[in-house]
């Protein structure tokens, strides 16, 4: 059986719903394991027994979230050689751009060799202030769809062997 591995960070919650609607998509695939994960908990044992990722993260600072970047550092180089060509894709929280994110996480992703699937939503939530930015945040239908759409098209992708 394919597994996929969604790995995510959130502080706010709008991550965490973006990988929460991909996550229940994928695991409708029949053929597959969806596994989810948080950056924190999340091993170079965990990227071995995958056979692909989606990465969800937001932006922070115009990077992502360290959080994130503490995992792709402590999994990146147990992993390096060993699981080029996997597919995966990616998303982004973002406050207003997003784009930092984006180019660091694929640029991570192209350091492993990793076979890009499918292109990278920047999901938007326009928190400007301090108080916007702290505050829990509420991801809209539409743009929770284009993250079931990635889980669901990765899971299926890996089910039948196109990935």
């Amino acid at each position: 059986m394919k597994k996929l591995l969604i790995v995510y960070h959130s502080y706010t919650g709008g991550t965490k719903q973006m990988a929460y609607a991909a996550f229940g998509a994928a695991r409708e695939e029949e053929g597959l394991e969806a596994l989810l994960v948080r950056a924190q908990d999340a091993q170079p044992a965990d990227l071995l027994a995958a056979d692909g990722y989606i990465f969800a993260t937001p932006e922070n600072l115009a990077a992502i979230a360290g959080v994130m970047k503490a995992f792709f550092d402590r999994c990146y180089y147990p992993v390096l050689g060993k699981i080029e060509g996997r597919p995966y894709a990616a998303m982004i929280c973002a406050g207003s751009d997003g784009e930092n994110a984006r180019v660091q996480l694929e640029r991570i992703a192209t350091g492993w060799r990793l076979k890009k699937v499918i292109d990278t939503p920047i999901i938007c939530t326009h928190a400007q202030t301090q108080e916007a930015i702290l505050a829990d945040k509420s991801i809209g239908e539409d743009d929770l769809e284009k993250c079931r759409d990635i889980g669901a098209t990765l899971a299926a992708g890996l089910a039948m062997g196109i990935f």
